[in-house]
């Protein structure tokens, strides 16, 4: 799979695996000096969000995956850990996790040459960013199914595709649609579930998963 460079040959990576430990050890200062109101709990979680992802940067697909695995998982290994929730500020904590993770994906995606590809990954970055923004600022649940976030998909397709499907490529407009339609019908469902239905999933898996296997959280 071809790579094209940065603008000005500017390779964001070093950057940001220098950054995010940096902004994890102030982190951590600021709660052991008691400037920052999170739990050691809270802490563990946002450490295990923000270095689980990085692994999007080298290992494509598995880093996805792993980051929404983390993603998925925080609720239940907050509570597996024992030492202090997210207080009232999870959604927010969340909602920027997500985005951090949804940015190193975009960092690949603006090195794939084939702009059939790299240009539906931006444009639906940015959709999703704009319908983040407009439901913190409305609350209006309903903004989420307008705004689905399409870009994990359409990224974790992309990736997929391009390494084991050369084949299907998408390199028109044919090629693009069609599988984007595909995806955004079990999108629009998890979205509806999620966040009009306010399904909690997490719960779901402590009941069936965890507790059968002794796992009481």
């Amino acid at each position: 799979m071809r790579l094209g460079p940065f603008h000005g040959g500017v390779r964001p990576e070093p950057v940001i695996l220098v950054m995010v430990p940096l902004f994890l050890a102030a982190l951590w200062a600021g709660k052991a000096a008691g400037g920052v109101g999170i739990s050691t709990g809270e802490f563990l979680v946002i450490a295990v969000r923000m270095l689980v992802p990085l692994l999007i940067l080298r290992f494509w697909l598995l880093g996805g995956i792993a980051a929404m695995l983390a993603d998925a998982t925080d609720v239940i290994l907050i509570e597996l850990i024992g030492l202090g929730g997210f207080g009232d500020n999870y959604e927010q904590t969340d909602k920027l996790l997500d985005s951090y993770y949804y940015v190193l994906e975009l960092v690949v995606a603006l090195r794939w040459a084939n702009q059939w590809l790299r240009r539906p990954a931006v444009i639906l970055f940015v959709y999703r960013i704009v319908g983040a923004v407009l439901f913190e600022m409305l609350g209006a649940r309903v903004l989420l199914i307008i705004f689905p976030n399409l870009f994990e998909n359409w990224w974790l397709y992309c990736v997929v595709v391009l390494k084991w499907f050369p084949a299907i490529v998408p390199g028109n407009w044919r090629s693009t649609i069609i599988p984007m339609l595909l995806l955004l019908v079990p999108k629009l469902a998890q979205e509806y579930l999620l966040h009009v239905l306010e399904a909690e999933p997490w719960d779901w898996t402590k009941r069936n998963l965890l507790e059968p296997i002794g796992i009481d959280v």
